[in-house]
């Protein structure tokens, strides 16, 4: 009797396992391009466009890193002429959202300063968009 519990204990046990390392290692995958293609990498701003001002010039000369504390969230630098300004950087499981914020900045960094979804991943640029709202904000962010 007691084999009998612990054969149907080893096969629930089985399928669970393997359920879960299925999930797990989709995630992985994301995760793994997240922080291939995202995290601890230069970027500058490409283009950003207020309400159908251009904004982009204000960035000259910036350059951003979002930091891995987490898969899903870390430290932020925006780096100009040697001064830098910390802030933070979060992101959803599925990694449509990207959350920036700088406390205290320039006040060019306040158009950062907001949750984006992403539109576009193809590096070297990546395409943002405000979330949740159809507001004509665009950033786009190069990688170099």
């Amino acid at each position: 009797m007691s084999f009998f519990f612990a054969s149907i204990l080893t096969v629930f046990i089985f399928n669970s396992c393997t359920k879960t390392v299925a999930e797990i290692l989709q995630i992985t995958y994301a995760q793994q391009q997240f922080e291939n293609n995202i995290l601890n990498k230069n970027f500058r701003v490409h283009m950003a466009i207020d309400n159908g001002n251009d904004l982009t010039a204000q960035y000259n000369g910036y350059t951003f890193v979002l930091f891995k504390s987490t898969y899903y969230n870390g430290p932020m630098t925006g780096v100009k002429n040697a001064v830098t300004h910390n802030g933070t950087w979060s992101s959803n499981e599925d990694y449509s959202k990207l959350i920036i914020t700088f406390a205290t900045s320039p006040a060019e960094f306040i158009f950062l300063n907001r949750e984006w979804k992403f539109t576009k991943k193809s590096l070297p640029i990546m395409e943002l968009a405000p979330w949740g709202t159809l507001v004509p904000k665009v950033l786009h962010m190069e990688q170099f």
